[in-house]
C-alpha cells in the first residue's frame, strides 16, 4: 500500500516535525508513505474574496502537479464526511479491497482548497467542524492513518 499526503505549507515548528517523523516511522510497517509539500501563498491582511480565490487556485495548481489520477483521494474539508476511527479504518480497507494500491490525502492551506481540487477527490473527509492549522492537521491525519492500520490488523491501539 502506498499513501501520499499532498499538503500546502511546510512544517515550521520542531515539535510538529518530531510528531510527523514519529508517525512516519510507525507507519513504515504498514505502508510506503510520502509527503509532498507545496508552497503556500502569502495572504495579505484584509485580502478580499477575489484575492483569496486567486490564492486557492495557485495553491491548487501546485497540488495538482503531484496528483496521481489512479489513487483514491481523500480531500480534507470541514464540510466533509466524519468517520469514527473504526469506520475510517473500514473505509481504507474497503478502498484496498477494491483494488486501489495508492491512497492520497489532500490538506489545503490556510484558505482551504480550490474548487478544482475538491471536485477531483473521491471523498471529502472531515475530522471536526473546527478549524485546525495545517501543520497540526498533518499530525492528526498521520495518527488516524496509523490507528486505522492498527485496527485493520487487529492490533491494540489506545482508545
Amino acid at each position: 500500500m502506498k499513501i501520499t499526503i499532498l499538503c500546502v505549507g511546510k512544517i515550521k515548528e520542531k515539535f510538529f516535525g518530531d510528531a510527523v517523523n514519529e508517525y512516519l516511522k510507525r507507519l513504515s510497517r504498514y505502508a510506503k508513505l510520502e509527503i509532498k509539500e507545496y508552497a503556500d501563498e502569502k495572504t495579505p491582511d484584509g485580502a478580499g474574496e477575489a484575492l483569496e480565490e486567486e490564492i486557492r487556485i495557485k495553491e491548487g495548481h501546485r497540488i495538482l502537479s503531484g496528483w496521481d489520477e489512479n489513487a483514491y483521494t481523500f480531500i480534507l474539508a470541514i464540510d466533509g464526511k466524519g468517520y469514527s476511527s473504526e469506520a475510517f479504518a473500514g473505509k481504507i480497507e474497503e478502498v484496498m479491497l477494491f483494488g486501489k494500491s495508492h491512497i492520497q490525502f489532500v490538506i489545503g492551506g490556510s484558505l482551504g482548497l480550490s474548487d478544482e481540487v475538491i471536485k477531483k477527490g473521491d471523498v471529502r473527509l472531515s475530522f471536526s467542524n473546527m478549524t485546525f492549522p495545517h501543520q497540526l492537521m498533518r499530525v492528526i491525519l498521520l495518527e488516524q492513518i496509523y490507528r486505522a492500520f492498527r485496527i485493520m490488523k487487529n492490533e491494540p491501539y489506545h482508545k
